[in-house]
């Protein structure tokens, strides 16, 4: 395990060395964070001293080199061009709430999926599994701005029951975490539906009821244990997937996270803020899937990670 661990955290600081790398270039062939922040009225004197005082008058080469120097030697990811105030700071000031919202999702997701998901298989080709299986193909194939705008008109405008903006209680949490997980959902009731299904079917499970075991027990302790593997896995990288969705979902309903700052920065050629934000989210994409990795194999002792 611990070798296992090891080689996957090198792995971890090759893809964000590469991440980072990708991120920086494309970011500049862009287009010239210069003619964004000046006024269009700027004259070329003016854009070449605002270039060398930004230090972006040199190389792209020679911009990312130094740019990875200072994050890896100083945890600097350089000061933003539109606050004035290093980048990292921003993100602190912003990434709670976009952890918060992620992990909101997350609990809905599952607290969801597996209930019916368990149902769904238990009830095979029963109303409850047909409805299960409209509902995912409805979650899969709804855009997630337009379901939370739909959540915005209906509970914020026409019953008036909850907030639409913000993020001052843990009542403004409740339709972005919806909205944001209302596109995995899906996936997993399918997974917790398909590997019940296998699972069920084994022989330990007919020996389990053979031997008069309650039939609660022998579905969550026997039956759901093994079916859930699958769905620790792929949670991991659905934390990340939750990440990336959250520009989105922030956007709609002005939730002060990363996603918004993202967008935000984007907009007005924020660079360092828009590369510190990039690589923040490929740490926490690779430490999540780490740690599902970790987690699945707690619960199999058959998995041997080393």
């Amino acid at each position: 395990m611990r070798t296992y661990i090891i080689k996957r955290l090198v792995e971890a600081i090759g893809v964000c060395l590469v991440i980072s790398m990708l991120s920086f270039f494309l970011l500049f062939l862009n287009t010239d964070p210069a003619l964004l922040l000046l006024p269009p009225e700027a004259e070329m004197e003016d854009i070449a001293t605002f270039k060398k005082q930004m230090g972006l008058d040199r190389p792209v080469i020679v911009q990312y080199i130094d740019f990875l120097s200072k994050v890896v030697l100083h945890g600097d990811f350089g000061i933003s061009f539109v606050a004035k105030v290093p980048a990292i700071r921003l993100i602190a000031e912003r990434f709670p709430a976009t952890l918060k919202l992620a992990i909101a999702s997350l609990i809905v997701i599952n607290f969801v999926a597996i209930p019916v998901g368990m149902i769904a298989a238990i009830r095979r080709y029963s109303i409850m599994d047909n409805i299960a299986t409209f509902i995912a193909l409805v979650g899969q194939a709804m855009p997630l701005y337009w379901f939370g705008i739909m959540l915005i008109i209906v509970f914020g405008v026409w019953l008036g029951v909850l907030p639409i903006s913000g993020s001052d209680s843990l009542l403004h949490l409740v339709l972005p975490a919806i909205t944001l997980g209302s596109w995995i959902l899906p996936v997993n009731m399918r997974l917790v539906r398909s590997g019940m299904l296998e699972v069920l079917n084994q022989d330990y499970i007919r020996t389990a009821r053979a031997k008069g075991l309650e039939e609660r027990r022998v579905l969550i302790k026997h039956a759901f244990k093994n079916a859930a593997i699958p769905v620790v896995t792929v949670s991991g990288m659905q934390f990340g997937a939750l990440l990336g969705g959250a520009v989105v979902t922030e956007t709609v309903f002005a939730w002060p996270g990363l996603g918004r700052l993202a967008v935000d920065s984007i907009r007005m050629g924020d660079y360092p803020v828009v590369q510190a934000i990039v690589v923040i989210f490929a740490m926490c994409i690779i430490l999540a899937n780490l740690m599902a990795d970790i987690v699945a194999a707690f619960i199999d002792p058959r998995i041997r990670l080393d």
